[in-house]
């Protein structure tokens, strides 16, 4: 690889086919791209905090990003991805070092570097048009009121969302939202494309022509794009380089992967290419090296808690009764007829249409669809935040009607409170359901299941001292540490890198099968949906949206990535997801 001397040696067996590990360099640093960059980076160090709780999150970066490059940096939550966006962006100013556009210092934020974040921010009482219009105003306020209503509608129309300019933020699913943030700063005509993973909250298709999109405007118009992205293949896809960023503290830049694949790149053939294969086999290999080397510094996790919450209840057998009728494990969970309705200013929408589904006790389920047809509103209305128009759903022989502890939820985006550190806010769950547990036994759960999920020696900070993927992770110990009778997760890994969410996977599995947790899962990802699920809900786009169809996942459990892949079984299953997610799309 240019720029530093890669070493490999054999791993030992079952750790990650191909058996090659790379070895990291202790100084492995980019070396200069031209003497001309767009985009500079000298030493650049970020700390945050005082006194003995400061924390140096980026250590001596260096980096030359030429014009017309595009560039994507992956790594692990938490190891500074978004702090070098935004010290790229003028939005944090460095401790030490220095950050230049063409040669000039950047001492704050500007149209010249358009910025899309994880988090779409959007100005909730404006529509979709309204939102992007805010930047090409003050981007083109010398053109004309039609020139400009134009260029609005072309951005808009590019993401796909002409049959919702009219709505407002509230009105969209997260994935709709972020799209209009995309559309927004791509309006604006910036000189640096900066990217913190926008793609990360889309459904397959979407997130693909987006891709697809991305690369055009890059090529028509030579953008220079710093994109950070937790998809090893959207990098390979995308980029020109690809530079992993160490894993935090103090992380650092490391070894350059050279994207040396032709253009165009076509989906299909890329993942035919051995070069393609090759590279993604030796990025992998390079940031399973890295976690392995973090991981091997944290601490040990204990053995899990033996002790029960006041909500779980045991396994029925068939037959038995309970609350005086017959329990029927088939029925544990029952969607019946179940419908929701909106109001709108045209009038009512119908998003939700006689939606039916029978879940069995200790089952897990994976919900699939295009954004916006309501898989969200599904599961919020199985958690009880959100009603239901018409229908019912009946949890353990007991409607909800309203939120309550014996459901477990993780929504895309973390939702903890503030002023209280990660400890603490999985601890206000555990108080809940355990109050029959000493202080001890409570310590005890809240530290395993933080352990479980990686935060061992976070566990004190709070969420402003956490980036958002550490912070979505004390969601998910929080709501394994309930041990819920439904578990409910909107897509609870999708602001994540890849790694992590393998490896948060593999943590859902095991406390879902030793548990026997009863399970539901909206995700975007098809190999996460097959990888988790017994049966994968594949739901019609809205509006009126419903059961489309539903696949059994017979793959022999435990499950793994490896296996799965190598499960003769698993592309057949793919294809029939993919090929009812592209007939939806054309519908």
């Amino acid at each position: 690889m240019p720029g530093t001397q890669l070493k490999f040696k054999t791993l030992p067996p079952l750790v990650w086919p191909p058996a090659v590990v790379i070895e990291l360099p202790k100084a492995a640093q980019p070396a200069p791209l031209a003497k001309s960059s767009m985009l500079t980076l000298r030493g650049v160090s970020k700390s945050f905090g005082t006194g003995r709780a400061r924390s140096t999150v980026l250590n001596d970066i260096n980096l030359d990003v030429a014009p017309g490059e595009f560039l994507a940096i992956v790594g692990y939550s938490g190891s500074g991805k978004s702090t070098l966006i935004n010290l790229m962006a003028g939005l944090l100013t460095a401790d030490a070092g220095e950050v230049l556009k063409a040669g000039m210092p950047i001492t704050g934020p500007g149209p010249d570097r358009g910025v899309v974040f994880q988090s779409y921010s959007l100005m909730p009482w404006l529509s979709v048009t309204d939102n992007v219009a805010l930047a090409v105003d003050a981007v083109f306020s010398k053109l004309s009121t039609a020139e400009r209503r134009e260029r609005v509608r072309h951005y808009v129309e590019m993401v796909g969302l002409t049959p919702a300019r009219d709505k407002r933020p509230a009105e969209l699913s997260g994935g709709m939202r972020q799209r209009v943030a995309f559309a927004r700063a791509l309006a604006a005509a910036p000189d640096i494309l900066l990217l913190d993973e926008p793609l990360s909250a889309l459904d397959a298709l979407t997130r693909a022509k987006l891709q697809d999109e991305l690369t055009r405007l890059w090529t028509q118009e030579q953008k220079t794009v710093v994109m950070i992205t937790n998809d090893v293949d959207e990098g390979l896809l995308l980029a020109d380089r690809i530079i992993p960023l160490t894993p935090g503290p103090s992380a650092t830049l490391g070894s350059i992967f050279k994207v040396d694949l032709p253009r165009p790149r076509d989906r299909q053939a890329c993942n035919r290419a051995p070069r393609f294969q090759e590279l993604r086999r030796e990025i992998t290999a390079y940031l399973l090296e890295a976690g392995r080397i973090q991981a091997s510094t944290g601490r040990e996790v204990g053995p899990p808690p033996s002790i029960r919450p006041t909500t779980a209840r045991e396994l029925q057998p068939i037959g038995t009764t309970h609350h005086g009728a017959a329990h029927t494990a088939s029925r544990y969970v029952d969607f019946s007829a179940v419908s929701k309705v909106y109001p709108s200013r045209q009038g009512p929408v119908t998003v939700v249409d006689r939606f039916d589904l029978q879940i069995k006790q200790g089952e897990f389920v994976s919900i699939i669809g295009h954004s916006g047809c309501g898989k969200s509103t599904v599961l919020s209305m199985a958690a009880g935040l959100n009603p239901t128009s018409s229908g019912g759903i009946v949890l353990d022989f007991q409607e909800v009607t309203d939120a309550g502890p014996d459901r477990g939820i993780v929504f895309q985006a973390p939702s903890l409170v503030p002023w209280l550190s990660a400890f603490e806010n999985v601890a206000l769950g555990v108080r809940q359901v355990y109050p029959h547990a000493s202080r001890e036994e409570r310590t005890q759960i809240c530290n395993y299941y933080l352990a479980r999920v990686g935060l061992s020696d976070a566990q004190h900070k709070r969420p402003t001292e956490m980036s958002k993927g550490m912070q979505q992770r004390v969601g998910i110990a929080r709501a394994f540490a309930l041990q819920p009778k439904l578990l409910l997760l909107d897509e609870p890994f999708g602001m994540l890198d890849s790694l992590t969410r393998w490896e948060l996977q593999e943590v859902l599995m095991e406390v879902w099968s030793r548990n026997q947790l009863t399970a539901i899962c909206v995700t975007h990802d098809i190999d996460e949906a097959l990888l988790l699920a017994d049966r994968v809900v594949m739901m019609t786009n809205g509006p009126n949206a419903r059961v489309g169809k539903i696949l059994k996942v017979s793959l022999p459990r435990p499950r793994t990535r490896r296996a799965l892949l190598d499960h003769p079984e698993y592309c057949r299953l793919r294809e029939e997801l993919l090929e009812f997610l592209i007939v939806c799309d054309h519908a």
